[in-house]
């Protein structure tokens, strides 16, 4: 169920009407009357469904509900409830079902495995929390950490190690051996592990409480907007807001419709436009000029920004929509003067969860320049594997460790150079900065998008030396006209044209520019869909 398909949009609605409608006894009796006819409208799926569940119960058999008629019965059934719940926590029972509904139309059984972690991790919590022995804190903690990193790493990583040592073995002279796991990646796993492991590390050293109430934190893990592909949401921001009441906001809900739209426009008409520069090329890197290899380079780096930014804004919107903030993912990544100010601007929710509980408590910055170095290699290095069970991506997290060590000790050369330290804050500094910031980012990209390590020399091969071949797929004009029109935007914003702009609009202008977003998105939009980069994540 990808956030730009009709599935969602359906899905969300559902949820939306449901969720607002709850305080309204009328309009609880119309959803309820709606969701029994539906029921009725596939009562022959139904009763089939229960005859094989009484037979012979399986996950297959269970898969065989259709997510529409679970949600019409989520929305029916809490709307019978929400008065012995009252309606807050009524509220929080219909984003909860509807949250796991959301990821079991992906798989059932790993939404039961979710379900199943995440109430290890309260009761660890709890414990932790219960508890004043430092002994018995530390190994609820150690379980914790061990079931969590122990499942990401079986689902995402188990079959990249089991290959590398086959691979290893093969080239020591040993034979084949092919020992691959049939195993299912879970959808987001990455993202609600570090959400799990946020929350009890914080329980442990007392910085949160832990959450007495078990459905308020299984929202905080399984809440659909961020549940696939972030941000990555701290307890200490998230948990609080379960226990506010919520109130219908109308500018909430046009700022949440603003994301929604943007984020649309960003995956719809930018990215998935661009990959059509970007995957045929990076696909057979061999059989192009060197000229088409930058065009890729360049459409990678605004598919990649355009396609997971654009996924992130419209998690913020949803959220807002419901009552909810998630904090921003994305700052303007690709206006960053410096590597270092690049991270600070790009996965923000990920940059700063790599900080605060690996880079920091292997010692940060606080012992000798060398000291650092190690910890930053360290930190990114992990980093890069966490996002993808492949060399590819470890390399491409070691370079970035790499290319930000170089960063740290230019500033101490700085340091040692007033006249350099000043010439660099001036206008054309601050642009060389710019440029080389991002150039070095797009060529890591290399690595990031690359299948395969010859692949990624090939493409790097094209880039420095001259080749002779095809062309780029497409008209270099759309990929120019897309760069201008991030650009614009990126100028408007910087100079907080558009905050100005907003608020003096009347609302049928502004009602006009929503609707020609959506339809800019819908006509730009390539004919076959993609799915988000980061859903593999």
């Amino acid at each position: 169920m990808l956030f730009n398909s009709g599935d969602f949009f359906f899905f969300f609605v559902a949820v939306f009407v449901g969720y607002w409608s709850l305080p309204r006894p009328w309009l609880r009796l119309g959803l309820v009357a709606a969701a029994v006819s539906y029921l009725i409208s596939r009562g022959d799926d139904l009763t089939g469904l229960a005859t094989a569940l009484v037979q012979a119960p399986s996950w297959p058999t269970l898969a065989r509900l259709d997510w529409r008629c679970a949600l019409a019965g989520i929305i029916g059934l809490v709307s019978v409830l929400v008065v012995r719940l009252g309606v807050d926590r009524a509220r929080v029972w219909l984003l909860l079902l509807s949250s796991f509904t959301f990821y079991a139309s992906w798989n059932g059984q790993l939404a039961a495995i979710i379900f199943v972690t995440t109430a290890v991790d309260y009761l660890v919590a709890r414990g932790m929390e219960q508890s004043q022995r430092p002994v018995w804190r530390r190994t609820l903690l150690v379980a914790s950490l061990v079931m969590n990193l122990g499942l990401l790493a079986y689902f995402k990583y188990a079959n990249f190690f089991l290959e590398s040592l086959d691979r290893a073995l093969q080239a020591m002279g040993a034979s084949a051996r092919h020992w691959g796991l049939d195993v299912i990646l879970p959808i987001g796993i990455s993202f609600y592990t570090f959400e799990a492991i946020n929350y009890t590390v914080d329980v442990y050293r007392r910085r949160v409480p832990a959450e007495r109430n078990l459905a308020n934190f299984m929202l905080f893990i399984t809440f659909f907007p961020h549940l696939v592909a972030g941000p990555i949401v701290r307890a200490r921001d998230f948990l609080p807001q379960i226990h506010r009441p919520k109130r219908w906001d109308w500018l909430r809900l046009q700022l949440g419709v603003q994301l929604v739209l943007m984020g649309l426009f960003k995956k719809m008409a930018i990215a998935d436009r661009m990959a059509l520069f970007a995957d045929p090329v990076f696909a057979n890197p061999e059989l192009y000029n060197t000229g088409a290899a930058w065009l890729a380079t360049l459409a990678y780096a605004l598919q990649i920004y355009c396609d997971f930014s654009g996924y992130s804004d419209m998690a913020l919107g949803t959220a807002h929509m419901l009552g909810y903030k998630l904090a921003p993912n994305f700052n303007m990544p690709y206006v960053a003067a410096n590597i270092s100010e690049f991270w600070r601007r790009w996965h923000i929710s990920l940059s700063s969860w790599l900080r605060d509980y690996l880079f920091i408590p292997l010692g940060g910055s606080r012992g000798s320049m060398g000291q650092t170095c190690r910890n930053l290699l360290i930190t990114m290095t992990l980093g890069g594997l966490w996002h993808g069970a492949s060399w590819t991506f470890v390399v491409w997290g070691v370079l970035h460790g790499l290319v930000l060590i170089l960063h740290r000790l230019f500033q101490a050369y700085c340091q040692t150079r007033p006249r350099l330290a000043q010439w660099l804050r001036t206008v054309p500094g601050t642009a060389a900065r710019i440029v080389l910031t991002f150039t070095t980012v797009a060529l890591l990209w290399v690595f990031f998008r690359a299948t395969t390590f010859t692949a990624a020399l090939t493409m790097f091969h094209h880039l420095f030396v001259p080749h002779a071949g095809l062309g780029a797929p497409l008209h270099n004009r759309s990929l120019w006209y897309t760069v201008l029109l991030v650009v614009v935007c990126h100028v408007v914003a910087l100079r907080g044209w558009w905050k100005a702009w907003s608020v003096r609009l009347p609302a049928p202008a502004m009602g006009f520019g929503y609707a020609t977003v959506l339809t800019l998105a819908l006509v730009l939009a390539p004919d076959s869909g993609k799915a988000f980069i980061y859903f593999v994540f």
